[in-house]
């Protein structure tokens, strides 16, 4: 499996009245996750505009545990799930660092685009392909 880890604190304006956090910056989270990744495995998203695509998320889903508050200090940990379609998903898991106690999971969807036409692309692009087999997926 190929994943990273990304420490985070939760920052005063990422709350609300409560005290926790808004529950859309978990969505955020989770795009932090995936340029993290993007950057350690060499699948970032301008690796992937230089190849001439673009790949919007087309689903995403967040499962919410418990809340994080102001202060905490957690961890967003992003999996690629290997899928046989022109897809690039990914598995999240925030958790907080003290206690390892999870607080949110989720999933996210995204397809490739041609960066000039905007059509999309249902055969796997080769720079895609390519990446997969140096990964050893």
């Amino acid at each position: 499996m190929l994943t990273s880890q990304l420490e985070f604190r939760v920052r005063f304006n990422e709350v609300d009245p409560l005290g926790i956090v808004w529950h859309g910056h978990y969505v955020r989270f989770f795009e932090d996750g995936r340029e993290d990744f993007g950057a350690h495995h060499g699948m970032a998203y301008m690796d992937i505009y230089k190849q001439g695509f673009v790949a919007p998320i087309v689903n995403i889903n967040c499962n919410y545990k418990k809340s994080l508050e102001y202060g905490d200090v957690a961890v967003v940990e992003t999996t690629f799930v290997n899928h046989q379609a022109a897809k690039i998903i990914f598995n999240y898991k925030i958790f907080l660092k003290s206690t390892k106690e999870v607080v949110a999971e989720g999933t996210s969807v995204q397809v490739f685009l041609d960066s000039e036409k905007r059509q999309l692309q249902l055969v796997m692009p080769e720079f895609f392909e390519k990446w997969k087999k140096e990964q050893g997926l």
